[in-house]
């Protein structure tokens, strides 16, 4: 295998808003909760106070359910005895197979047995989503907290029938927060791909296409816990999709538009 040099060729950057639909909880930390509060609150920014969405919830979000769409998750199963009863418990994993896209986009264990041209670091970033209508929200009569609301919900125990009320701290439906998706392209990523491995032109293609399909997995599934019971449904809206190259950082040339790349996106537009 001869020497290749890796080369960062353009990042793209897609910004939008996060709006929601349903009350969201994604978890916190119940440290110096008053009584009166939420047994179950949400992870809020220490120094705004203000509830947030955390890049890691989007990014593990999405890549789950990608890879669970293309097929790659691997599940097995294992007897487990509990008392007299035997039982089967299946377990799944993530796909860490670095040829294929996803995993590319997404990123792979560091295995020095498995390397090639053709790989390089992770791509994707996601940053966190800040709330940015809090004054609209604080504003509001009926919210219970801070930006939030208390949702009460009652376990009933199917052979006593006593009732186990708890509470969970939501951010309510109409909160907006930014979206904000880094996605790095390497100059591997521009190279025509070979035969058989995918329909895409190139794999720069295929993970514009990848973060596409994402967003509209997570809008039909849901964000953050619960979401079974209806919490976590969101809808994405992106404002633009613009790219800054290896060379425009070194002449100091701002991000402009990509053209080429807002195709993916336009059904979350205007």
């Amino acid at each position: 295998m001869g020497e290749k040099k890796l080369k960062l060729a353009k990042k793209i950057f897609i910004e939008g808003e996060i709006t929601t639909k349903t009350g969201l909880h994604i978890g916190g930390s119940s440290t110096g909760l008053n009584i009166g509060g939420a047994d179950k609150v949400v992870v809020r920014n220490p120094v705004t106070n203000l509830p947030y969405i955390p890049g890691s919830s989007l990014k593990g979000k999405m890549r789950s359910l990608l890879e669970k769409s293309l097929g790659l998750v691997d599940l097995t199963s294992e007897k487990k005895k509990k008392g007299e009863e035997e039982r089967i418990e299946w377990t799944g994993s993530l796909c860490k197979d670095p040829e294929k896209d996803v995993v590319q986009l997404f990123g792979f264990p560091a295995d020095e047995t498995k390397t090639s041209d053709n790989y390089a670091p992770t791509r994707v970033i996601f940053r966190d989503a800040d709330l940015i209508n809090a004054e609209e929200l604080e504003a509001l009569e009926n919210t219970d907290m801070y930006c939030t609301e208390i949702k009460t919900e009652v376990s009933i125990d199917r052979l006593t029938a006593k009732a186990n009320p708890r509470n969970f701290e939501r951010v309510p439906s109409g909160a907006r927060f930014s979206l904000s998706i880094v996605l790095d392209i390497y100059s591997v990523d521009l190279e025509p791909r070979d035969e058989g491995q995918g329909k895409n032109g190139t794999r720069a293609d295929s993970f514009l296409n990848l973060l596409s399909q994402g967003l509209k997995l997570i809008e039909d599934d849901y964000l953050g816990g619960q979401g079974t019971r209806g919490y976590g449904r969101v809808k994405f809206k992106i404002k633009s999709v613009k790219e800054r190259t290896a060379e425009d950082y070194i002449n100091n040339v701002s991000a402009r538009e990509a053209g080429e790349y807002k195709e993916y996106f336009t059904e979350f537009m205007d």
